[in-house]
């Protein structure tokens, strides 16, 4: 049974540029910057048959609008408890646009609806047992963060295995997306 998500790669160098961020945070598991991606929707564990029908479905948004994506800032997510050190995904409506028609398309195949609000973001590394002092502290010492900004083409359906998170992950098809 495959578990899947639809997301973005990021760039091979902008990667690199978010890699100098790695370190210094205790309780921090960092992600690999090869694994480093954006996540439009998890669909979850699922049986071959409807692997290849949300395949197939995805396939109806290729050829939508093209954009360029911006990573504006160092976050976290949740709060007193934090659980993420995040790289924070500028609001963008085309971004926000493939997001939605992906929900839709999906939820026609049967899928449950995502129960998270859509928060665009790079996960840079998983937090557990982190102070949210400690959090802040890096937050406040990790210097200034240079925009970055890259060009969107196409998504993806990835893979992964059922770990604990941060891959290694798989494009399993992509989805070229219009100039």
């Amino acid at each position: 049974m495959p578990r899947l998500f639809t997301g973005l790669e990021v760039p091979g160098g902008v990667a690199f540029a978010l890699s100098f961020k790695r370190g210094g945070l205790h309780g921090a598991r960092w992600i690999d910057p090869e694994n480093y991606h954006i996540t439009l929707r998890f669909i979850g564990d699922v049986d071959h048959s409807v692997a290849d029908e949300v395949s197939d479905a995805l396939d109806r948004l290729a050829n939508s609008e093209a954009f360029t994506l911006r990573l504006s800032a160092l976050g976290s997510f949740g709060g007193d408890k934090p659980r993420a050190l995040i790289a924070v995904v500028e609001n963008n409506s085309a971004l926000q646009r493939l997001q939605a028609a992906q929900e839709r398309v999906l939820q026609r195949l049967g899928l449950q609806p995502e129960g998270r609000k859509f928060v665009p973001h790079v996960t840079l590394a998983r937090l557990k047992g982190t102070a949210p002092e400690d959090v802040a502290r890096f937050l406040a010492f990790a210097g200034r963060f240079e925009p970055l900004a890259f060009p969107v083409e196409r998504f993806v359906l990835f893979s992964s295995r059922d770990s604990v998170g941060g891959g290694p992950y798989l494009v399993e098809q992509s989805y070229p997306l219009a100039a």
